[in-house]
């Protein structure tokens, strides 16, 4: 099969479950050398270990000190870093009135502050090379608000604006940066597992099933399906590779058509 990121270095935040492992493990069958990055250093072991060529990290993606280390620690092993995958996130779903502040702020911290600390520390060892890639997985709240969800798509609006501002910076350098904005992974542990999963989570905001939930964000995908891994992989694995060499600042959604601007 031909391996359309030979040789790249890359970084996942986020990389020890779910989501990010599921891209870590993609970036891993195209060549790439991967490091996983994750707060749970058991699960980024694990993932890590059953890669061809990858190493775990523990980091916390609020602590600058831990982002840059995380960076120094993979340029070590590898010599380079030629893409960051920004996946780290956490997802608190509450009506505005019943939001503690400290949850909200959390949110912006996690989501939001990381991407940032991740991408300064990315994109110092990016700019003496003047080539990289910097890739956040967004979301369609990113785009559009998002219903006693508050927190999670302010997060996500200014994820976007962070990526474009990025953009334009680091141009100069060659090094692109992009997002992607996933529709609803209705299949994935986030959606299904634990008293916190989104099932959950948005049953009981809007006081109706499980079930009803997800008949109900089926309803609002014009193509009929939930979002999967493999759809966002996809786009990573494009945007990662030369032939989105003229693409940077861009926030593509990978929606059904739920979402189209």
């Amino acid at each position: 099969m031909n391996k359309r990121l030979e040789g790249q270095a890359a970084i996942v935040t986020g990389g020890g479950q779910g989501l990010g492992e599921a891209l870590a493990r993609r970036l891993d069958k195209e060549g790439c050398k991967v490091m996983v990055a994750d707060i749970n250093f058991d699960n980024a072991q694990k993932v890590a270990s059953s890669l061809s060529d990858a190493a775990a990290f523990k980091v916390d993606v609020c602590d600058e000190g831990q982002t840059e280390a995380m960076v120094e620690e993979a340029v070590k092993k590898y010599g380079k870093l030629d893409l960051l995958i920004s996946n780290a996130a956490i997802l608190i779903a509450k009506a505005v009135q019943e939001f503690p502040s400290a949850q909200w702020k959390k949110m912006m911290e996690v989501n939001l502050i990381g991407y940032f600390n991740c991408a300064k520390a990315a994109a110092k060892v990016m700019i003496p090379r003047r080539k990289g890639n910097i890739i956040q997985i967004n979301s369609k709240s990113g785009k559009k608000g998002s219903y006693k969800n508050s927190a999670y798509a302010a997060a996500k609006f200014g994820g976007i604006g962070l990526t474009q501002s990025l953009a334009l910076e680091f141009a100069e350098y060659g090094i692109r940066v992009n997002a992607i904005c996933p529709g609803n992974l209705l299949n994935s542990p986030l959606w299904n597992d634990g008293p916190n999963s989104l099932f959950k989570q948005y049953a009981k905001n809007q006081g109706i099933t499980e079930e009803e939930v997800r008949q109900k964000y089926l309803r609002q995908v014009p193509l009929g399906r939930s979002c999967e891994y493999e759809d966002i992989a996809n786009i990573m694995v494009f945007l990662a590779s030369d032939e989105a060499s003229y693409m940077t600042g861009q926030a593509i959604n990978v929606t059904g058509g739920q979402e189209m601007r």
